[in-house]
């Protein structure tokens, strides 16, 4: 019988597993919350399992695509990346937009923060530049991954110029660390069941109820980004339906970012996902890791949402000059915040010092950020995981349009491939 379930489970569809167990997770929160804290166990393992091996993974994944690399995969980069930055500072133009349209106004409560955000953009530009050489066993045991990227492509390089038989076995490692991963995400039923029954069971709704304006025009960014200008960006390039596409990759990477909350955490689902859109694995071995490090879009808009409600709060006027300055600032400072502890909410006093806001100010606007982080955090790091493997595709997809081969069917994933 065990065998038989056992069989059943592996030829389930993975979005229907954790579909079941979203539902099994929100009744246990409802009707048996004494068993919280039992099922609360597996989400926290499923996310230390994926931090733990994601590391590792694009270490090892992007030394090998270094090592065994083909002609036009460094190219293949340059869209991607432009898309990633491109995106981020519309984004952040759209929060603008929201913020001008619904203005928020505060109750600002002291900030128990005791990390201190960068003192400027200069900073998080000198802190990026110093990741980059950071030691690489540190950079891996701390999931510090633009130091990971940077020794990992060095390696690969490197490797280049080694005997077939060592290429071989790194290429074999990389079959291995991608194993274990899928094993992983196997157990993500179980994870999002533990996770989503130990959210609601804990938060609750009574929380952030008087927030909720500003979790409105939050949220409405987060959504108009995902379900409007995504989808323009992506039919400008490739000239077709969009939404398959969008929708494949809110479903199936977006909904696994909003409970782990971690883009790192995200990055095995996401290279699993390229895999089954039929993408270059030498292309997105790379373009995934550094999407989860740069394509913030999400967390441009929580820094300029936040920015604009505190200047409103304390009434002051913000012009178009200033709004776009705050636009270029919250796409700069949204691409480091992967490398500041507590992301882009400890940004937000960067993005507060173009109003004059003072630093202590802007830290409660911190603690605020903090208060409504269970929907906010959740749904900025489902925008930007979402879109590192949409716009990974876009920009393959684009050059398929352009030679006349892309097909209908690719931009569905092929539910064969495991």
């Amino acid at each position: 019988m065990l065998r038989s379930i056992s069989r059943k489970y592996r030829e389930t569809a993975l979005i229907k597993l954790i579909a079941v167990g979203l539902i099994i997770g929100i009744l246990i929160a409802l009707y048996a919350p004494a068993a919280i804290p039992l099922v609360a166990v597996l989400g926290d393992v499923f996310v230390r399992a994926l931090k733990g091996v994601a590391p590792i993974l694009v270490f090892v994944l992007v030394m090998n695509a270094m090592a065994q690399r083909t002609v036009g995969a460094g190219s293949a980069l340059k869209p991607i990346v432009r898309l990633y930055v491109i995106a981020t500072f519309l984004a952040s133009i759209v929060a603008v937009a929201f913020s001008f349209a619904f203005p928020s106004s505060l109750h600002l409560v002291v900030a128990e923060a005791s990390v201190t955000p960068p003192s400027g953009i200069v900073e998080v530009v000198h802190n990026l530049i110093l990741n980059v050489v950071d030691n690489p066993l540190h950079a891996i045991a701390n999931a510090n991954y633009i130091g990971i990227l940077a020794w990992s492509i060095l390696a690969g390089v490197a490797l280049q110029q080694a005997n077939p038989t060592t290429k071989n076995t790194v290429r074999d490692f990389a079959v291995v660390m991608t194993q274990i991963v899928l094993w992983v995400i196997r157990f993500a039923p179980f994870g999002i069941m533990g996770l989503v029954a130990d959210a609601v069971g804990t938060n609750g709704t009574d929380a952030i109820i008087s927030y909720l304006h500003l979790l409105a025009v939050l949220l409405g960014a987060f959504f108009s980004v995902a379900l409007i200008m995504n989808p323009i960006i992506v039919w400008l390039h490739i000239r077709r339906n969009p939404f398959p596409l969008v929708f494949a990759t809110l479903r199936e990477s977006g909904i696994y970012a909003f409970f782990t909350r971690s883009s790192a955490a995200n990055i095995p689902v996401n290279m699993q996902l390229c895999k089954r859109l039929g993408l270059n694995p030498d292309v997105y071995s790379i373009s995934i890791p550094l999407g989860a490090t740069i394509n913030m879009s999400g967390a441009a808009i929580t820094i300029a949402v936040l920015s604009l409600a505190a200047a409103h709060t304390l009434n002051i006027t913000v012009d178009l000059p200033t709004a776009l300055l705050l636009c270029l600032v919250a796409t700069v400072g949204a691409c480091g915040a992967s490398g500041v502890a507590g992301g882009s909410l400890l940004l937000i006093p960067v993005a507060c010092s173009s109003f004059g806001i003072s630093n202590e100010i802007a830290m409660q606007v911190v603690g605020v950020g903090f208060i409504i982080g269970v929907l906010q955090d959740s749904c900025e790091t489902a925008l930007n995981s979402s879109t590192d493997v949409l716009f990974t595709a876009t920009a393959e997809f684009a050059d398929r349009a352009r030679a006349g081969t892309l097909k209908d069917e690719d931009m569905v994933p092929n539910d064969e491939i495991v």
